[in-house]
């Protein structure tokens, strides 16, 4: 069993709040996109593979694209998610 020092961090516990931070800032900037004056939150930028990689061997047929969207609101759920790991 692998113990933990007291003064280091855990590497899955800032994995784990960054992708919770990403996920809950999406939601919310998605969530903020109905209001008017919160419209700011869901600015972003989309990027990735235009084109889905595809293979089709005729018994199965599978397909890859891989998407980032980052948005006002998931830059602060990063920087939320950072702040609180700092705490831990």
């Amino acid at each position: 069993m692998a113990y933990q020092r007291k003064n280091e961090k855990n590497g899955l516990a800032l994995f784990l709040l960054l992708l919770a931070g990403i996920v809950l800032g999406g939601f919310i900037g998605h969530l903020a996109s109905g209001i008017s004056f919160l419209k700011w939150l869901d600015f972003g930028y989309e990027f990735g593979m235009a084109k889905a990689l595809a293979i089709d061997l005729k018994v199965i047929f599978v397909s890859f694209r891989l998407t980032l969207s980052i948005t006002i609101s998931s830059i602060i759920g990063v920087a939320i998610a950072i702040f609180v790991y700092r705490k831990l």
